[in-house]
């Protein structure tokens, strides 16, 4: 198992025979070891409820020293291999986190994104629930995200896959929705809680005639189909109001909270208990 001290020590040698290590390898390096040391940090923003302004559950996302943004951090580990190890280290970390929260954060719930990968492998399910199970977490609390690309992946075989996650107790939700091409098909075929509708979609909604006709019009079709709808990307109290007025669930963005650290989120939630009791 690579050490820090061993990259540390690899870099000096190329150094110092004026050789510098290719950058690439290098980060792929680091990043293994990150992974292989567990040094992968969870973060957590908030979920809330837009009317009342109560924080009801966070999703967790991932940062790491040697990548610090999300989406890259994935996308050079799908390159190096290192996808599957990296996914599977940031749900159990996040799982086991939330399994013991306290005070403030005790019955909060916990949404983790699973890759297009993790879906379409076999027993993945499987493998999950021995998490939930070893971490001792309620399974009513986890909502697990996916995206469109992984349910055009085997498509029975992940709806199966998700029928018995459900089942469980657990909750699924479609993440960046309206994105792709398949949107109303999987809608009625899939065994699905939520959607939540992608960020460029909502930031125009204020001065936008169509893009609130089509954003007010997925939130009415969820209701129908008695789906909860949770829009990403929320930065301004003008596109909060609108969405509050349709009838969106929850809400997510910098309006609300950032990603923060799980002491972070603790003051958050305690604070906002506070002005909700006010």
């Amino acid at each position: 198992m690579l050490t820090w001290d061993d990259i540390s020590n690899w870099g000096r040698r190329a150094s110092d025979t004026g050789a510098p290590a290719p950058a690439k390898l290098h980060r792929d390096i680091m990043l293994e070891a990150s992974i292989a040391h567990e040094q992968v940090d969870v973060l957590y923003q908030p979920l809330i409820e837009p009317a009342s302004g109560r924080i009801v559950g966070a999703e967790a996302l991932a940062r790491s020293p040697v990548v610090a943004d999300a989406q890259l951090l994935f996308a050079r580990a799908a390159a190096g291999g290192l996808a599957e190890r990296l996914s599977r280290l940031v749900q159990r970390k996040a799982l086991r986190n939330a399994a013991v929260w306290e005070g403030p954060l005790k019955e909060l719930g916990l949404s983790i994104n699973l890759l297009p990968a993790d879906v379409s492998r076999p027993h993945y399910d499987r493998w999950l629930l021995d998490e939930i199970s070893a971490s001792g977490i309620d399974p009513a609390r986890v909502t697990v995200e996916i995206t469109e690309s992984a349910l055009l992946l085997n498509h029975e075989e992940v709806a199966e896959r998700l029928s018995r996650l459900r089942e469980t107790g657990i909750r699924i939700a479609v993440d960046d929705f309206g994105t792709g091409y398949a949107s109303l098909a999987y809608l009625t075929s899939l065994p699905l809680d939520a959607i939540k509708i992608d960020r460029g979609l909502v930031a125009d909604i204020v001065g936008g005639e169509r893009d609130r006709i089509v954003v007010r019009a997925m939130i009415h079709l969820a209701r129908e189909l008695e789906l909860k709808v949770v829009v990403e990307g929320v930065e301004t109290t003008g596109q909060l109001a609108l969405l509050a007025e349709w009838g969106c669930d929850l809400y997510q963005g910098f309006l609300g909270a950032g990603p923060l650290t799980q002491e972070e989120l603790s003051r958050f939630v305690a604070a906002s208990n506070a002005e909700l009791v006010v």
